[in-house]
């Protein structure tokens, strides 16, 4: 009978790579996949995330759970909270194999290293002098018409509120031919469209001689069978005129941007350690949508940084307005241990962190329904994820608005035009212009 193994994913969507990747290796060696919430499993990851004290907590939850379910199970923990906290990980009862984030190639030749010893095996090291990408690519994902693509690890911007840059190291490109070759793989394989991950995208290539981002989507756009080009989160200061002229030409690259804000005042963001000031931000949006009008702009912001004023968080809340995003995502900011940010002083009551939260995420529902109507009869092209129980096919505009269609033929990774006809719940309904 085949060994199981179940992975637990925490946190983004580099950790989400990375499982997928660490997933195809035991598989390759005859392991059994089996779901990490429903089944008993001989194997249990736990790639973990530390962005929050919160997050080191639930962590811990699921990785004592792991050995609960099964106290004869190998407990592998890995990710960034096992690097910025190994001995505390190490000591965690039932804790067998601890992983920081490289070295996950190794996961397999890990496991059968336990198997034959017993013994707890920690390979955590200090990432201060890595200057190398660890390649670990993935094939394929399952029941999916989108791959993400690892192509960066590390951070060197150091934002007072952030753990990540002492998780992940400095900042580390992937080679660009390493990158086109697993690009070529996933069209292969069927996949319409990529989205380019990393820790920092928009750092991507500044360790490599004359490499950079737009040199990378111009690449990627040229493989036969990869129609799409998404980007995950980057800073303003990637986007210039150049970077935008030439992502036109690719006529690929998805006209949505996932900029992230975290604030809206100038004061705050210096206290952050960001790196642009609100003008510098709203010339970028406004930069953005001379060269893509309908261009989708998202964004992170963080409410009751340590003393912002209520004249502060409204600077943000106006800023989100004037720009006009289609979707923001809301943060009550957390303190998390080991940042300037947590020894700050004028912390903020959880009570007003919790009413700037509510005000914004109901400003959020009001940008989404004004995006999406501004959007209603404009032709946009829509990759085809999934039909749902109630007959309908879900998807993504380019600029990320999600759809829904009934069609009687399947539409499965199927790139099709469309208009929006209904913006009075989500996702909008569409109406194929053809259905050919």
């Amino acid at each position: 009978m085949k060994k199981t193994f179940s992975i637990l994913t925490l946190g983004c969507k580099v950790n989400k790579y990375e499982s997928e990747a660490m997933s195809e290796l035991f598989e390759e060696r005859g392991y059994l996949n089996v779901d990490f919430e429903t089944e008993v499993s001989d194997i249990y990851i736990i790639n973990t995330c530390t962005v929050t004290n919160l997050s080191d907590k639930k962590s811990r939850q699921f990785i004592r759970r792991a050995k609960r379910e099964n106290p004869d199970s190998i407990v592998i923990v890995m990710g960034c909270y096992s690097q910025t906290a190994p001995d505390e990980v190490s000591a965690i009862d039932g804790v067998d194999i601890i992983i920081g984030t490289t070295e996950r190639s190794k996961v397999v030749d890990l496991c059968e290293e336990f198997e034959k010893n017993k013994s707890q095996i920690n390979i955590v090291r200090s990432l201060k002098n890595d200057r190398e990408f660890q390649s670990i690519n993935i094939s394929r994902e399952k029941d999916m018409t989108r791959s993400y693509m690892k192509v960066q690890d590390g951070c060197n911007r150091y934002c007072t509120y952030c753990i990540i840059p002492y998780a992940r190291g400095n900042i580390r490109s992937r080679k660009l031919e390493d990158c086109l070759e697993e690009a070529n793989v996933l069209a292969e394989a069927g996949y319409r469209e990529v989205v380019i991950t990393g820790i920092h995208v928009g750092s991507y290539g500044h360790d490599l001689k004359d490499t950079s981002l737009i040199d990378l989507i111009e690449k990627i756009s040229e493989v036969n069978g990869i129609d799409r080009i998404r980007l995950s989160s980057i800073e303003p200061k990637t986007i210039t005129e150049d970077f935008m002229k030439r992502a036109v030409k690719t006529k690929k690259l998805c006209d949505h941007f996932h900029l992230s804000l975290q604030s809206g005042s100038n004061k705050v963001l210096r206290e952050m350690n960001r790196k642009y000031t609100r003008e510098e931000y709203y010339n970028t949006t406004e930069l953005i949508k001379s060269y893509m009008p309908n261009a989708g702009l998202t964004t992170d912001v963080i409410v009751g940084f340590p003393g912002e004023s209520e004249d502060e968080f409204m600077e943000s809340y106006d800023l989100i307005k004037k720009v006009g995003f289609s979707r923001i995502h809301v943060f009550k900011y957390s303190k998390r241990s080991g940042t300037k940010a947590a020894d700050m002083e004028n912390q903020i009551d959880g009570n007003i962190k919790h009413k700037r939260s509510e005000k914004l995420i109901t400003l959020n529902e009001d940008l989404m329904k004004n995006f999406a109507d501004k959007n209603r009869g404009i032709v946009h092209s829509v990759l085809f994820e999934e039909k749902m129980t109630d007959g309908f096919y879900e998807g993504y505009t380019t600029n990320y608005i999600r759809c829904r269609v009934n069609s009687k033929k399947s539409l499965n990774n199927e790139i099709k035009d469309v208009k929006i006809v209904d913006t009075d719940r989500e996702p909008v309904e569409v109406e194929l212009e053809t259905e050919g």
